[in-house]
Formats: C-alpha cells, sequence, structure tokens
C-alpha cells in the first residue's frame, strides 16, 4: 500500500501509541484485500457498544488506546439499555457500571454517543458518493443501497481505526467496480407487511454477493428487509431499481437469477401467543412511531402482553407527541438500545417482532433462544390490544 509522509509518521508511532495500533490495523486490513492506499472518509460509525456484546475483552481494548481522538464525525450503535428502564431490562449493578465506562471511553475520543442503529435519520447523514466507514450491518446496507454512500462492512474495532486515522483502505464496496449487481431477484407475488424481512433472511441465505431487486416497498420495508439480509448473511449493498441511486449501471451480463416463491416465503411465517412485541429493529422511524401512535390512540393494552418500541433519542424527540401516545398506551418507548443487544431476549421467550434481524438473532441462545414470530406492524399492535 502507498502511504503518504504523514501516514508513515503515524505508523512510526510520531503521534502515539494508539494511532499507530489503529494505522496498524488498516494497513493489515488493506494488505489482506488488496487496497492500494488509504482514502479519506467523511464519518463513521461504531459497532461494538453494549457490555453484552463486547464484554471485558472489548472494554480492555478501548482502555488500551489512550488519548486518542477521533478525526472525523462519529456515532454509536445502541448499548445494553435505556437507563430509565434499568428494572425492566433487569439490569445489575455490574452490566450498569461496564457499560457506562464503555461510553465514557468513547465519548472522550470525541465520538457521539447517539446509541442508534440508524444514524442515517438525524445524526449522522452520508451524501451520495460518500466514502464513510460503518460497522453496524443493517445502517452500512441502508447507506450503500438506499443513499449510495460507499462502505465496506466494517467490524467494531476497523471502523473505530477508520474514525481515529480519518482514513479507510481503498478496497470492496468503495470501488466501482465491486457495487454492481451478480444476482437478480424474482419475486412471484406482491410482498406485503411481514414478507419483506423474511425475503431479506432469504436472499442473505441463497446470495453471497449484490442483488438486484424490481420490486420495492417504501424505505421501512426496505430498510427491515436490508437489515435481514445483512444478518442472515454477508450482504453489504443491494439494487433496487428506481430506487437505489446506482441502479441504472448495476446490471451486467453475467448475473444469476434467484426465483422466490411465495410458498417459501409463506413457510417462515409462524403465529403465537407473545409475551413481548418488539418494534424498532433497525430503530424505529419517525413514520413507524406515527402509525404505532395513531393505531393505538385511545385503546386499551392488554395486561399480560408487553409493548416496546426501539428508536434513537433524536427520533423520539422529533415524534414526542407519539411517544406520549404510545405510552399513555401502555407500550415503553425506549432508546439507547434494542431487543437484541439487551437482555430482552433473556426476559421473554415468546416474542413478536416485525424485524428478521431480530427474529435470526433471537432466536440464538446466546441471545436468549427465544421463540419469534414475524408478523407486519399492526397484526402485532392487534395482539396487543384488548
Amino acid at each position: 500500500m502507498y502511504l503518504s509522509k504523514e501516514e508513515e509518521k503515524i505508523l512510526d508511532g510520531e503521534f502515539g501509541h494508539g494511532y499507530a495500533k489503529m494505522m496498524r490495523i488498516l494497513l493489515k486490513i488493506g494488505d489482506i484485500y488488496g487496497a492500494d492506499k488509504l482514502i479519506p472518509i467523511t464519518s463513521a460509525q461504531i459497532s461494538g457498544v453494549s457490555y453484552n456484546t463486547i464484554g471485558e475483552h472489548g472494554l480492555h481494548f478501548l482502555k488500551s488506546l489512550g488519548g486518542v481522538q477521533v478525526k472525523v464525525p462519529t456515532t454509536l450503535n445502541p448499548l445494553a439499555f435505556d437507563e430509565r428502564y434499568l428494572d425492566e431490562l433487569k439490569v445489575d449493578e455490574h452490566l450498569y457500571a461496564r457499560q457506562m465506562e464503555i461510553i465514557k471511553r468513547y465519548v472522550d475520543m470525541g465520538i457521539k454517543p447517539t446509541a442508534t442503529c440508524t444514524p442515517y435519520y438525524y445524526d449522522n447523514i452520508p451524501h451520495f458518493g460518500e466514502h464513510i466507514a460503518w460497522a453496524e450491518s443493517s445502517a452500512v446496507i441502508y447507506a450503500n443501497s438506499i443513499i449510495g454512500a460507499r462502505t465496506n462492512r466494517e467490524g467494531a474495532i476497523t471502523a473505530l481505526a477508520s474514525a481515529l486515522i480519518g482514513k479507510t483502505p481503498n478496497y470492496g464496496l468503495h470501488l466501482e467496480e465491486n457495487r454492481r449487481a451478480t444476482h437478480i431477484i424474482e419475486v412471484n407475488f406482491e410482498p406485503k407487511g411481514e414478507d419483506y424481512p423474511i425475503i431479506g433472511l432469504i436472499v442473505g441465505e441463497k446470495v453471497n454477493g449484490i442483488p438486484y431487486l424490481r420490486f420495492f416497498g417504501d424505505n421501512d420495508d426496505l430498510k427491515l428487509m436490508g437489515a435481514a439480509m445483512a444478518a442472515s448473511g454477508s450482504i453489504a449493498m443491494y439494487h433496487v431499481e428506481g430506487i437505489t441511486p446506482e441502479f441504472r449501471n448495476a446490471l451486467g451480463d453475467d448475473v444469476e437469477r434467484i426465483v422466490i416463491e411465495k410458498e417459501e416465503v409463506d413457510s417462515r411465517k409462524i403465529s403465537i401467543d407473545v409475551e413481548l412485541v418488539a418494534i424498532g429493529c433497525p430503530h424505529a422511524s419517525l413514520k413507524e412511531l406515527i402509525r404505532i401512535a395513531e393505531f393505538v390512540r385511545g385503546k386499551r393494552k392488554q395486561k399480560d402482553v408487553e409493548l416496546w418500541i426501539f428508536t434513537a433519542k433524536s427520533t423520539a424527540e422529533r415524534g414526542k407527541e407519539y411517544v406520549k401516545i404510545i405510552e399513555e398506551f401502555g407500550g415503553k418507548v425506549m432508546v439507547d438500545t434494542c431487543v437484541v443487544v439487551s437482555n430482552a431476549g433473556k426476559i421473554f421467550k415468546r416474542i413478536g417482532t416485525t424485524s428478521g434481524k431480530a427474529a435470526f438473532y433471537l432466536s440464538k441462545k446466546k441471545f436468549g433462544g427465544a421463540t419469534v414470530e414475524i408478523a407486519d406492524i399492526y397484526t402485532l399492535l392487534r395482539s396487543v390490544i384488548e
């Protein structure tokens, strides 16, 4: 890899051991993937925030950096809890103390403690063609596919390294030729509601590359579908005809066709008596908050079913009138955390969600091993109402 004189100085430790360590990480990644150089980025987004996921080893790594500052605007992924709901989320003193120490370490680096997986709504908005270094899989696929910014699917450490150096290796989805479609996905029915996240799970399992879709819903449908693709597979970008900014040049001659039948989608659907309805993985948009509030307005909640909505602080603040309606109904609107990285999957064993990503992770033993139903937002809300 070509290094500028300043980059060589960073590598040699002239700016401190923390920056040198981060530069070595970027160079190793660049060497592995054949990058020719480092390129500037306009923002970073850091995963590896919840103590439930990074644990003591992650915290130790953050402590080892010492005195470093990010070079570009940088935001954080969700943490393990909303401080207002420590009892409901069964947060003990050890988890609380460790989580707050992690946040302090990041804030000391100049990172904004946004604690959201949807920074692209208000907190960290990239633009078409910008090079960024994001780690949260659902945010990466949204940024590449809906916005047209350019990022690889970074790990927590590589995204932090890029934030601190202000650059990322020039490979993968930063290069024009690597952003073209490898598969065309054909669906022989009109998707609705819960079909989108289920299609996302199926595509993630079948495609190792970049899918091209000729059907589309609204941005919330695509957000849920993309998050599911990224969870069940390694997909970091897809094209939707008429929506993805680069779709016109996405298709070449050598693409594989995959047909998804309605029967395959329907076979993934289950119906259970849920204990918890969890909406907001990725975090709920303002539009979703409005939909939920308008549906539950003036109604009564069942006592034995919880309704938890997860969203960003910035979204909750902009939609505070709708948050109030949901909370008057008996729901809880949680910020800073999500159903996956909190203790929710260990508290509830039967969960209903709009999210294929949440279903993918919550069903695993590490996250609680719950039975999870994927359903559209209105079906879920009806299960909560008396």
